[in-house]
């Protein structure tokens, strides 16, 4: 008798966002304290 081998490899998983997407929102994010903002406390 001869031994099957069944492969354990999990099928590969897809990124959520592409480099694009990821470069995209960590600019976005770097520059949300550079915008000014519109509601300003105390005045």
């Amino acid at each position: 008798m001869s031994k099957s081998k069944k492969p354990n490899k999990e099928a590969k998983k897809h990124p959520l966002l592409t480099q694009k997407e990821k470069k995209a929102a960590k600019l976005v994010k770097k520059h949300a304290e550079d915008s000014i903002p519109l509601l300003e406390r105390g005045t």
